[in-house]
């Protein structure tokens, strides 16, 4: 038995959309991250950066099997968008997630990601 998409009738619950409409908080933030996490390549970065504490410039390029430039490009835009740092240490530039939350935050996802493919071959 499947369920129908869309409600049969048109009944809005006034009380309940004002209350949430009310908590709702400005959402262009959140958006932001999700952006920067909606590239492929640059979530590849963030993942890798789950399994290493901290990677240089050079292996992100390996790991993602791009040029350097490409590499730091996308690490710079995830670090504008405050989900990674960076630190130079000589002549070498190493980064890092941001925080424990960015850190979580790829992991659940990538687990949410997994779980839908165990139902898939359920």
């Amino acid at each position: 038995m499947t369920i129908k998409e869309v409600c049969e009738v048109t009944t809005v619950h006034d009380e309940v959309v004002e209350r949430v409409q009310k908590a709702l908080p400005n959402m262009g933030a959140t958006v932001q991250i999700f952006k920067a996490l909606g590239d492929e390549t640059r979530l590849k970065i963030a993942f890798s950066l789950t399994l290493e504490e901290e990677l240089c410039v050079c292996d992100v390029a390996a790991v993602i099997g791009s040029s350097v430039a490409t590499a730091s490009h996308h690490l710079r835009y995830l670090r504008d968008q405050a989900l990674a740092k960076s630190r130079r240490k000589g002549k070498m530039v190493y980064y890092s997630l941001a925080d424990d939350h960015v850190h979580q935050l790829v992991k659940i996802a990538h687990e949410h990601s997994t779980e839908g493919e165990k139902h898939d071959n359920s």
